[in-house]
């Protein structure tokens, strides 16, 4: 019998992010001490045209970190008008897959999972779900988190946006 070989995975190698025209990029970040436990958001927001950023964070008492990364893209979008184009920015595989690859099939199955097990954080899920259609296009970008040593130009949004998402999930803790 002959042998089996598996194909191995290539390592996930980053695209270098270079924003459409009109496009808004939002940054995003979720934090939690202890899971659950207190948690922040971050969502740094850089308009079209070279405008300053805007910095919007949140926090709650009681919440999990993936909450959390739900709630900045969803702020993230709220900031901007109807009709606008964005590009959300994430280290969240699992915000990432389940808005680009398992939403389709939930909605199918009546917000069940493949397994049947009701979606988690279904609340959050359907409200950016809701945010996007508000808006004239939307596309993810993943970047790979807090990567120490990187030379990367993204490097500096993403640890400023997990900056204050860590400060505001201490806030929510006290």
């Amino acid at each position: 019998m002959p042998a089996t070989t598996r194909r191995r995975r290539p390592p996930s190698r980053e695209i270098p992010l270079e924003p459409l025209a009109g496009e808004a990029l939002v940054w995003t970040d979720g934090a939690c001490s202890g899971n659950p436990g207190p948690g922040g958001w971050a969502a740094i927001v850089v308009p079209p045209g070279g405008d300053a950023p805007v910095e919007l964070s949140g926090g709650e008492a009681h919440t999990t970190n993936n909450r959390m990364e739900y709630m900045a893209a969803i702020e993230g979008l709220r900031s901007l008008p109807a009709g606008s184009t964005a590009c959300i920015v994430t280290d969240s595989r699992l915000m990432l897959d389940s808005m680009t690859k398992w939403i389709t099939g939930w909605k199918r199955k009546g917000w069940k999972t493949a397994g049947g097990d009701p979606v988690k954080n279904q609340d959050l899920v359907k409200a950016l779900d809701a945010e996007i259609g508000r808006h004239a296009a939307v596309r993810w970008h993943w970047v790979k988190g807090h990567e120490t040593g990187s030379e990367h130009a993204h490097k500096k949004l993403n640890d400023r946006a997990d900056q204050l998402a860590v400060a505001a999930a201490r806030a929510a803790a006290a």
